[in-house]
């Protein structure tokens, strides 16, 4: 069976199950915010040992500098879906053709406290296409293997003072990187999702 087959099988055998509650949006949320509409680009790559495209934001932006990330953000106005928004969002930033990108699926929405409501998009696309880091927002991009990325083993959570209250976050560490934050529960959620943790029925 294809990768892309075997992903969307899997992501649709996972909707039955329920995430727990406080992974389920950034934990720093505090009652009702207002959300602006946001995608992600969660882009595999179709090898025998499949891989998983993550950015190094640029350390010259006002927000979230340096950190590892995702392709995406904002869905324009001019983009007809969450879909469209990611996908454009991964060609701007790292070069990533749409027309390469075999869509399998979205998975859960994740808010967050800065004020985006992210759609992830799960893509296959082909290995060792010649990507490229746009340098006004993207300093890098790297792949990790996908096992690594998905496997609980490799996921710590943390807990912080934020608010008054202890909120959690999770950290994946990838040789000299660290995975954290909203790309990090986006992860432990795909990988519940894919069947790599046990859910609640």
């Amino acid at each position: 069976m294809r990768l892309a087959d075997r992903l969307r099988a899997a992501l649709e055998e996972g909707r039955g199950f329920t995430l727990p509650d406080d992974d389920a949006r950034d934990p720093r949320i505090v009652g009702d915010i207002v959300l602006a509409p946001a995608a992600v680009l969660v882009a595999i790559t179709d090898r025998a040992e499949p891989g998983l495209i993550l950015t190094e934001r640029s350390a010259a932006l006002r927000k979230h500098a340096g950190q590892i990330a995702f392709p995406g953000g904002r869905v324009d106005a001019h983009d007809t879906d969450e879909v469209a928004g990611a996908l454009r969002e991964a060609q701007e930033e790292i070069a990533l053709p749409p027309s390469q990108v075999e869509v399998v699926g979205t998975f859960d929405r994740y808010p967050t406290f800065t004020g985006f409501d992210i759609v992830p998009v799960l893509g296959v696309i082909p290995p060792d296409l010649p990507l490229r880091a746009q340098e006004d927002e993207v300093a890098d991009w790297f792949e990790v293997p996908l096992a690594y990325a998905l496997d609980p083993a490799n996921r710590i959570r943390r807990e912080v003072e934020f608010g008054g209250s202890t909120r959690h976050y999770y950290e994946i560490f990838w040789e000299e990187r660290r995975i954290w934050g909203i790309t990090a529960a986006i992860l432990a959620n795909l990988s519940r999702r894919l069947g790599h943790d046990r859910l609640a029925a």
